[in-house]
């Protein structure tokens, strides 16, 4: 079969590897869809694992299954969560499934921009999703990225009524957009650096969407009554982003770093502000598969419109220009890649 292998974001070649087999309890997907994350072109992240097949947001067919397995069959169509967690560890039975150490060492192989995938016991078991009739496969690669966004708003308490500041209109901060207008946000304010992805950020449902070298605690108490944001979500690891979340979130509100920063970076932080205002900060990675099976609901009966969000469907010869695309991150937004059109 066919696969994308990267090697960094500049490289990415078309290769030949050997169709995965299955054993006992496992699936064989067939990969009709593919996203790119934001997360696959982190070079700083991905390159010491170079090279390899990224991709990790599919949706598919089944087309093999392997002996014991009951609840699917051949020809079902599912999306399918890579990680995966144990349910049944210190962390997961207090609510942290992002920190089990199973969740962050599953997988499925070899890895999304392929051909065809390779679906272990465990992922069948907890990571395997029926796709509804009215959701598409290119809808389904959304059900991954819409779950940690749903398990962000309710890890920093998100409550309808609230006012939202989303920094970054990149893919994560227009889903964080649509679904907190879903829940019924209060005014929501979107930054960012491209005139591009703010006139997206204002069709996904923000009020006001400001470049970010803009007065943006101003404009914000300027329509909000006085007020900054209740909730700040940092959808970028820019440093200058960090600053300007502390500057923009409301006495008693919180912050939710949702991007990472490059490992040992160094954020500055006003402790004294942050206590005396009440302020929360919190973080959150990935999406246990509760969320994933609401957000799959969420896209199924349109409170979260995925397929706005689409701006490039490209065949798996073109994965590298998808990684350019991602990349620059100048007018792209979500990049599927389908390995057999």
């Amino acid at each position: 079969m066919r696969v994308a292998m990267y090697y960094n974001n500049r490289d990415v070649r078309i290769e030949e590897m050997q169709s995965p087999h299955i054993g006992t309890g496992e699936l064989l997907v067939k990969v009709r869809a593919s996203g790119i994350c934001g997360s696959d072109v982190m070079e700083w992240y991905r390159i010491k694992k170079a090279p390899l097949v990224l991709g990790h947001e599919i949706a598919g067919e089944i087309v093999a299954i392997g002996e014991g397995v009951k609840c699917f069959k051949v020809g079902d169509r599912v999306t399918v969560a890579h990680h995966v967690p144990c349910n049944t560890c210190y962390y997961c039975l207090n609510g942290h499934y992002s920190v089990c150490d199973t969740l962050r060492t599953t997988n499925f192989f070899p890895g999304g921009f392929s051909e065809y995938l390779r679906i272990p016991q465990i992922n069948v078991d907890r990571g395997t999703f029926i796709l509804p009739d009215e959701v598409s496969f290119e809808e389904g690669t959304f059900a991954e990225p819409l779950a940690c966004t749903l398990l962000g708003q309710k890890r920093a308490n998100f409550r309808p009524g609230q006012s939202l500041l989303v920094i970054g209109s990149g893919i994560s901060g227009l889903l964080h957009i649509q679904l907190a207008r879903a829940l019924g946000a209060g005014r929501i304010y979107a930054v960012d650096i491209n005139d591009y992805r703010l006139k997206m950020a204002k069709q996904c449902g923000a009020d006001i969407a400001m470049n970010a070298k803009e007065d943006v605690p101003a404009s914000i108490r300027k329509s909000n009554n006085g007020r900054l944001a209740d909730l700040v979500i940092v959808c970028t690891g820019a440093t200058p982003a960090i600053q300007q979340a502390f500057n923009s979130v409301d006495r008693g509100g919180t912050i939710l770093f949702f991007a990472p920063t490059e490992p040992n970076a160094i954020t500055p932080m006003n402790l004294w502000d942050l206590w005396r205002n009440g302020n929360s900060i919190v973080t959150s990675y990935a999406g246990p598969p509760n969320d994933t099976a609401i957000s799959i609901e969420l896209i199924r009966a349109g409170r979260v419109r995925v397929r706005d969000l689409i701006t490039h469907r490209l065949p798996l010869a073109e994965t590298a220009l998808g990684f350019k695309l991602v990349a620059e991150a100048k007018e792209s937004v979500k990049v599927i890649i389908e390995p057999h059109t």
